[in-house]
């Protein structure tokens, strides 16, 4: 069962994370998840983020350490994790790995309506799909074999892996849907031509 969570946006689950590992402020937590790869998971920027912190420390869940100031540059506060920040971290990411969430991708609510495009665009449109995922693969594979070659271990890779066979399933996925779009014997292109008033294949 999913729990409302004071904080929801995953943006604070990161910061939550990092700052189990020691206190930061904003700035360096921002350079922190940029260097581990995680704005490829984790969408955010500088005012978002600055804004998480916020709702963080309102919540209880991380409080304010110190401030300081390095030469002319504007004050920094650093945040610590508290008691109850730390046990919002467990009991979320106990969550996230057990409970399967319906997700709403882009690509899906296409494909609810692809049939609003005749089937002489969705042919080349799938096609072109499939070689940008190729690429996409290709350096993901790369990053991966390149990180387990400088000696990153594994675990710190999963997302990667992860979302490597989600590129590999979707390419699978792309590759049978444009065969049943091509194949005459299952009438799908024909029908699809004819409601968009184009010469049937």
């Amino acid at each position: 069962m999913t729990t409302k969570r004071k904080v929801g946006n995953l943006l604070g689950l990161a910061v939550l994370s990092y700052l189990s590992q020691r206190p930061m402020h904003p700035y360096e937590l921002s350079r922190t998840l940029r260097d581990n790869g995680d704005d490829r998971s984790i969408k955010f920027n500088h005012g978002s983020l600055y804004m998480v912190v916020q709702q963080l420390a309102r919540a209880g869940f991380i409080a304010a350490q110190e401030t300081n100031r390095e030469g002319q540059r504007p004050e920094r506060t650093v945040y610590a994790l508290t008691d109850a920040g730390r046990a919002e971290l467990r009991d979320w990411l106990h969550d996230l790995v057990e409970q399967p969430r319906h997700e709403y991708p882009q690509f899906v609510a296409a494909l609810s309506l692809i049939g609003a495009l005749p089937p002489s665009e969705v042919i080349p449109l799938l096609r072109r799909r499939l070689e940008l995922l190729a690429t996409q693969r290709t350096e993901i594979r790369a990053l991966v074999d390149g990180a387990l070659a400088g000696g990153v271990p594994g675990l710190f890779l999963v997302e990667e892996e992860y979302r490597l066979a989600l590129l590999e399933a979707e390419s699978s996925f792309v590759e049978r849907l444009l065969g049943q779009i091509t194949d005459p014997a299952t009438g799908w292109s024909r029908l699809w031509a004819e409601f968009h008033g184009e010469p049937t294949p």
